[in-house]
């Protein structure tokens, strides 16, 4: 991905998470972690490449990378032993239930973690959603493995997030939310919150069960076309979802349609004659949270106005029927539990006489 690319996307999202991360489908034979069979330590998990790291015991000090792992590790019981991120989650963008415990957490870098002061944190953990990304701060200006283990840290990947572009990602679309479900299993058994991941996973698993169960009669011909507009990004040249990022499975179980579904990438620069060519029945108007709700809504409301009067956009199907979503970067293109809802929210958009609500 072009570096201009990465920078429109990080406007969006990076605060939360890096969505210029997302690997590929939903499966990868590395996301397992393997305890002990008392679902103790220790726990072996693995990298990219299928490099294991044996985790002998309950972590006490953990730094994330930025505010996707840390939603996770909240999530699981175990935020009370973060002791820094990066990129820290802006105001709104955790859900309620979260938002207090999170922004405890100390900043030890508004965007990446400067290597001196991650290998000094006195971390004995690193949760990383980057992976081998330079632009993004990951792979060449990162600590080595070598500096990670003299400083005492132990090194682990959320997997569905940093894979992207390693010989062993997966290429096909993503159309489930397998990989964020083992991402949760992985963090789970590394800091003895094995039990609580289950919960999490099982509880996306239903959420998403019930829209599939009303969805089962829906032929796939029928399924309508959706773009995101990731309006963060910028409106000069429309950035598309594409195949292999985690949107794509959100809107696939949702029963549409992604239109740039056969880009092979996460992310892509393209142009407004791309999404015209592709006149999409449903546009996702996604923006970042602005902190408040009047703030939040007046941004859906700009990028709306945008489609409505730029003249390339106008005369869109979706535009002149008025089919928007209103929905979050953060759930969307950012790995996590509150993928499941949004499956949810955008299949009682697109199918309302099958799913009844969204919330």
């Amino acid at each position: 991905m072009r570096p201009r690319v990465v920078c429109g996307i990080a406007a969006a999202v990076a605060l939360f998470a890096t969505a210029c991360g997302s690997g590929g489908g939903g499966g990868n034979a590395s996301v397992t972690a393997q305890a002990a069979p008392a679902g103790g330590y220790p726990v072996k998990v693995a990298d990219c490449a299928g490099k294991e790291t044996v985790i002998a015991k309950s972590p006490a000090r953990i730094v994330t990378s930025n505010a996707a792992g840390l939603e996770m590790l909240l999530r699981l019981g175990a935020g009370d032993r973060v002791i820094g991120t990066g990129f820290p989650p802006g105001k709104g963008t955790l859900p309620a239930d979260l938002a207090d415990q999170g922004a405890k957490v100390p900043v030890l870098g508004d965007k990446t973690i400067p290597k001196e002061k991650l290998l000094g944190s006195g971390a004995d953990l690193y949760v990383d959603t980057f992976g081998a990304m330079p632009v993004m701060g990951g792979g060449a200006t990162g600590p080595s493995e070598e500096e990670f283990a003299a400083a005492g840290i132990q090194h682990v990947y959320l997997l569905s997030t940093a894979c992207a572009g390693t010989p062993k990602a997966a290429k096909a679309p993503r159309t489930d939310l397998a990989g964020i479900e083992d991402d949760l299993r992985r963090l789970g058994a590394v800091t003895g919150t094995a039990a609580r991941a289950e919960e999490l996973v099982s509880g996306m698993e239903q959420r998403i069960g019930e829209v599939r169960t009303a969805l089962a009669g829906v032929p796939e011909d029928k399924r309508p076309g959706y773009f995101v507009f990731d309006f963060d990004a910028g409106t000069k040249q429309p950035v598309a979802v594409c195949g292999r990022q985690v949107a794509n499975a959100v809107i696939t179980l949702a029963g549409a349609r992604n239109v740039f579904a056969d880009c092979d990438a996460d992310f892509k620069t393209g142009s407004w004659e791309d999404v015209v060519a592709r006149n999409p029945d449903w546009i996702q108007l996604s923006v970042r949270n602005r902190g408040t709700e009047e703030a939040t809504r007046k941004a859906f409301d700009d990028a709306e106005a945008f489609l409505r009067s730029f003249p390339a956009t106008k005369d869109l199907k979706a535009v002149q029927e008025g089919h928007f979503v209103r929905l979050g970067s953060e759930v969307t293109t950012i790995a996590g539990v509150r993928n499941a809802d949004a499956v949810r929210q955008i299949a009682a958009a697109v199918h309302p006489d099958l799913v009844k609500n969204g919330q």
